[in-house]
């Protein structure tokens, strides 16, 4: 990927706050200037945009917060009807209304693995090391 260099003049007020957050994560200022203008442009033109707003605002999110994202999954109870209605569309198909619960199911397990997938690059940018996968999963 290409860069290209910018300069920015920052009220001093977003400065300070921008070089807070760069000591508290023990990155550059760039760094963070980078992350904050990441977040505010679109992710994707296909995701919905409260998704897209949810993906940005975990940039803000502290470690604490971070790793809890990284360690969310649907309920269980979610998970086994999504799966039940998978094997029962194999078997013989479903009826229109298990179709929009399949369909609500499957957004919300797309939605749950984009939170995962985001706040684990924010945790690595951070310095944490991602490569163990019992790292990141669910606490029991």
């Amino acid at each position: 990927m290409t860069t290209q260099d910018v300069t920015l003049s920052l009220p001093a007020p977003l400065y300070q706050k921008l070089k807070a957050r760069a000591e508290q994560t023990q990155r550059s200022i760039e760094a963070e200037v980078l992350d904050a203008l990441v977040a505010s442009v679109s992710v994707s033109d296909r995701l919905p945009s409260d998704l897209e707003a949810s993906l940005a605002q975990l940039t803000y999110l502290n470690d604490a917060a971070l790793w809890q994202a990284a360690r969310s999954t649907m309920l269980p109870e979610q998970s086994e009807h999504l799966e039940e209605l998978h094997l029962k569309q194999q078997r013989e198909g479903l009826s229109a209304q298990e179709q929009a619960e399949n369909q609500k199911l499957l957004a919300l397990y797309r939605e749950t693995i984009l939170v995962r997938a985001r706040a684990a690059v924010l945790l690595k940018q951070r310095g944490y090391d991602m490569s163990d996968p019992a790292v990141v999963a669910p606490l029991p």
